[in-house]
């Protein structure tokens, strides 16, 4: 199965200035617990933005930068990508914005943080068509006066 996880603000914000928007530790939290032990695939900004290797993660980097540490797996094109991540049960894509929109027709599903505010943004979560998945409020957060849900999007008539 591919997820996407990402955390969004009212307008599909995602980030500025290649950081994320809000700090709020529970959805972190649940982005780790959600990710720990499985591959995730992000691009090139994203990965740069972690500062770090995530622990108990197979980082996965689509993109045509070749100056990545040895332990990532490195793919320059999304076809070989996912013939790569198929022989995992669980692929979470992390971001950026363009992971996001290559990816989001192929995600059997995806677990949104929709944050209840906006913030200035330079890179946005792509639209989808919601009819095509059903949604399922997983629960309910308020962190630092920020009301969020976390929210499970099943496509619907999946089939792999």
């Amino acid at each position: 199965m591919i997820y996407i996880i990402a955390a969004v603000g009212r307008n599909n914000e995602l980030g500025k200035d290649n950081k994320l928007l809000w700090h709020l530790p529970e959805d972190l939290k649940f982005f780790k617990e959600k990710t720990m032990y499985k591959p995730i695939v992000m691009g090139y900004n994203t990965f740069l933005s972690l500062n770090r290797l995530l622990p108990n993660r197979k980082h996965i980097v689509l993109t045509s930068h070749t100056n990545l540490p040895e332990e990532v797996t490195v793919f320059n094109n999304i076809d070989d990508t996912l013939k790569y991540i198929k022989q995992y049960d669980e692929t979470y894509i992390i971001g950026g914005a363009s992971i996001y929109k290559s990816f989001i027709d192929k995600a059997d599903a995806m677990y949104l943080t929709e944050i209840d505010a906006n913030k200035d943004a330079d890179v946005y979560f792509p639209t989808f068509n919601k009819d095509d998945f059903n949604r399922k409020v997983l629960c309910k957060h308020v962190e630092k006066d920020i009301k969020y849900e976390h929210v499970l999007y099943e496509r619907k008539n999946y089939e792999r």
